[in-house]
């Protein structure tokens, strides 16, 4: 770059070679540009050297010294970016702010400036000497910075000596949905939320932490480290968070949760999208988990959900009974609500009366009465079964069966000519009878009520753009729990990574199902108070396909890895 303005200067004859190498020696050893040097030398003018670079860059150029800027625009950039990239703020005309700096072609400082203001940058060049000067001048010198910063410090520790720091600080209400509103902080969020939308994430974590303020998104089950914001925003990010979904900006003692409704424009396609909010206090602040709702990605099919053949046709001749209970069981974020949701698009016709009980609605399904729990009016999933029962319903979804009172009337419902389908937190699926069980309910209630219980987990699928096959050793595939006749045969796959996947390898994700059907002998079992062994042994005697052998049968077909089925089950 320096010799380029010295070749510019000499072809404009304003300077011969050998000024150029005595200005290019005194820069090697004192450092600086080489036009400072030029300067300094009187061999050229300040002057001289802006028209250079101007006609050099392309922009036009600027004299900072017969220049006043307005306070207004020099409070759009932070002193300390100013500082870093050398430039200053210099007058704003609609959405277009003019920024002076000695590097036209620094890309990296116009991206930093248009993502802090927000607005679009039109540089223009101007010495080094003169932006140094005007920094100074404008953002005060950086010896009286560093003073002023000593002497806050000071100030901190001589009051914490003498008075007791209280751990709550007042709150303004005003400053904080002013901060809230201010053009950076507004983009950053929008950033944040239609990054996840292009990402394929299902939740976004906002986390502060002592030192550290971070973004993670979960894409395909996995949390990835996205961006680190500036500390300095982390409240006035939860406060525009909380204003997007009329959540209390003030509360910060307490977890609230809320919702986010937005229209976004997507590769010309308008999307409707819902984001879950939660936050939740913490010892540095708030953290935000928001899950977003896509209805593009649920997939209703129950056929491309995972299902081996044999376990889709026993689900599905389940669902179909005039009366029972269907239960699905898995941690949360396994999918258990997409695939009631499936079973209910399967069996919603005219003909028939569908009620839920939701904590909360994540999607709306034409057709089906949804009704969304509100805990602190007293409308929790046992009341709503209750009136539901008044209802005449056919089918009745229970979101989850969290305590005796739910699992109860879910029961009593199952027992009075309706089909009930609900979710519960066990490990698989014969551990579900023990855990109804353990609730309070007696084994003859169970064996007698329970249709079917299926349990599930999420796999991410190989990227079928960048998959290639891969070699591992026989007796890792025989650890897993592969016959020592298959093993050999096996060729396994795994993605490479490509622009498709985000080079992870992975894309999307396929269920793991393990379908138990309640038969007369499983019920005998019930009965007579077996374990959950012995009811999972019993299962697999009459056809149940474990969550390991549903994984086994993913990673022949190619969709998977032999790393996702081992981290998600056990043989």
């Amino acid at each position: 770059m320096p010799l380029k303005l010295g070749e510019l200067l000499i072809k404009a004859r304003l300077i011969n070679q050998e000024q150029l190498d005595k200005a290019l020696e005194e820069q090697k050893q004192l450092g600086g540009r080489v036009g400072e040097h030029l300067v300094r030398l009187a061999f050229v003018s300040e002057e001289d050297i802006l028209d250079c670079l101007s006609q050099q860059y392309g922009v036009p150029s600027i004299n900072l010294r017969h220049f006043d800027i307005d306070e207004t625009i020099i409070r759009l950039i932070p002193a300390d970016v100013a500082r870093k990239y050398q430039f200053i703020p210099v007058s704003k005309t609609g959405a277009t702010l003019t920024v002076a700096m000695s590097d036209p072609t620094n890309v990296f400082a116009m991206d930093d400036i248009t993502f802090i203001t927000g607005y679009r940058v039109e540089p223009v060049v101007a010495s080094e000497e003169a932006l140094r000067e005007a920094i100074d001048r404008y953002y005060g010198t950086s010896h009286s910075m560093e003073l002023k910063k000593v002497m806050e410090d000071l100030a901190t520790v001589e009051e914490a000596s003498l008075e007791v720091l209280e751990e709550e600080e007042d709150l303004d209400v005003a400053d904080l949905e002013a901060g809230a509103g201010e053009a950076p902080v507004v983009r950053l969020v929008n950033l944040i939320l239609t990054d996840a939308i292009k990402r394929g994430a299902s939740d976004i974590h906002i986390e502060p932490y002592e030192k550290v303020y971070r973004v993670r998104f979960r894409i395909d089950g996995v949390l990835y480290e996205i961006m680190n914001p500036p500390m300095k925003l982390r409240d006035a990010i939860a406060s525009r968070i909380k204003i997007l979904s009329k959540l209390d900006i003030a509360e910060k003692r307490l977890p609230q949760d809320g919702r986010i409704k937005l229209k976004m424009k997507l590769a010309g396609k308008l999307k409707e999208l819902d984001f879950r909010v939660s936050t939740l206090p913490t010892l540095h602040g708030e953290k935000i988990v928001m899950r977003l709702l896509d209805k593009e990605n649920l997939q209703l099919d129950m056929t491309k959900l995972g299902f081996e053949k044999a376990s889709l046709k026993r689900f599905e001749e389940a669902i179909f009974q005039p009366y029972g209970m269907v239960l699905v069981t898995g941690p949360t974020g396994s999918g258990k609500t997409n695939t009631l949701y499936s079973a209910l698009s399967r069996v919603n016709t005219p003909e028939v009366n569908i009620m839920t009980a939701e904590d909360p609605v994540e999607f709306q399904l034409v057709g089906i009465n949804q009704v969304q729990m509100k805990e602190s009016i007293g409308l929790n999933f046992a009341a709503a079964l209750r009136s539901f029962l008044r209802q005449d319903p056919n089918i009745v979804l229970v979101g989850e069966i969290r305590d005796f009172e739910t699992a109860e009337i879910a029961i009593k419902a199952a027992l009075t000519g309706h089909l009930v389908l609900s979710t519960l937190h066990t490990n698989d699926a014969p551990s579900t009878i023990n855990r109804l069980m353990n609730m309070g309910i007696e084994p003859f209630l169970v064996a007698t009520s329970v249709n079917m219980i299926v349990a599930q987990r999420l796999v991410r699928r190989v990227c079928q753009k960048c998959k290639e096959s891969e070699d591992i050793p026989v007796q890792a595939l025989l650890n897993i729990g592969f016959t020592e006749a298959e093993a050999p045969d096996i060729t396994l796959q795994k993605g490479r990574g490509c622009e498709v996947c985000n080079h992870r390898g992975y894309k999307g994700r396929v269920g793991l199902f393990e379908v138990m059907a309640v038969t007369d002998d499983v019920r005998e079992l019930i009965l007579s108070g077996a374990t959950a062994l012995e009811l999972r042994r019993k299962a697999i005697e009459e056809g149940m396909i474990s969550l390991r052998h549903s994984g086994l049968q993913k990673i022949r077909e190619g969709v998977t890895t032999v790393e996702e089925v081992v981290r998600e089950t056990v043989l």
